[in-house]
């Protein structure tokens, strides 16, 4: 039996499913990681929206240190919010949530040829 110290990381995202399985596919190849996405659907008040959950865990038979758990969860939720196009998605940890919405940086600083 092997055994490791217990840890995961959520990420929390809206999009297709088979584009977040083909986004984790070519990021587990490219950087040697395992993850398991499961389709969800995020009930709000006025609207539902189809997203994903990508889990990443201490796997016991490639342990590895917190910290390089938190860092390829962050990298992974970036790649998938450019690859889905989202403007916002949520990274859980065991101890905080992390959530990452592009919509609070002013739109002017996006698009200054939009300001008057």
């Amino acid at each position: 039996m092997t055994r490791s110290d217990s840890f995961y990381a959520n990420i929390w995202i809206a999009g297709s499913a088979a584009d977040a399985e083909r986004l984790c596919r070519d990021y587990c190849n490219r950087v040697g990681l395992c993850v398991t996405v499961t389709p969800t659907v995020f009930i709000y008040t006025g609207g539902a929206q189809s997203g994903v959950l990508v889990r990443l865990f201490n796997y016991p038979k490639f342990p590895a240190e917190r910290d390089s758990i938190r860092d390829k969860a962050r990298d992974l939720a970036e790649h998938l919010r450019q690859g889905l196009y989202q403007e916002s998605f949520s990274v859980e940890f065991p101890d905080v949530t992390e959530w990452v919405d592009l919509t609070s940086v002013s739109r002017s600083s996006l698009h200054p040829e939009a300001t008057p």
